[in-house]
């Protein structure tokens, strides 16, 4: 339970701190900050990105961090710049809340170790 409860709060910091510096303060909902770490890895922030490039920086973002957790292992950056992953394990078949927990997990453990919160 206070692994749940610590997770709970390094979440609404992660959310809060990105909403206030990407939204105005509007709520970023779990979706737009896994777009946001897409970004990041691609680490061309300034661009405007078509539809089919955000599904694909989603896919960048969550390939990132769920490398820690055996799932994905990095293997190239291509000619554009952009990370490519190879599967090491399939994820397991989790029901949808059960993914968003994982996901929600991973998120803080990359904003730990980036430094963006503690």
């Amino acid at each position: 339970m206070i692994r749940d409860e610590e997770l709970k709060m390094r979440w609404e910091t992660v959310q809060a701190k990105l909403s206030k510096q990407f939204a105005d303060g509007e709520t970023l909902d779990l979706d737009a900050i896994i777009y946001l770490i897409g970004v990041q890895e691609l680490g061309q922030i300034h661009r405007k990105f078509k539809k089919d490039h955000k599904v694909d920086l989603m896919h960048i973002a969550i390939c990132r961090l769920l490398e820690p957790y055996g799932y994905y292992e990095f293997d190239y950056i291509d000619e554009d710049g952009w990370p490519h992953y190879n599967t090491i394990e399939n994820l397991p078949v989790l029901k949808p809340g059960e993914q968003s927990v994982m996901m929600k997990e991973a998120i803080v453990q990359y904003f730990v170790e980036k430094g963006y919160i503690k």
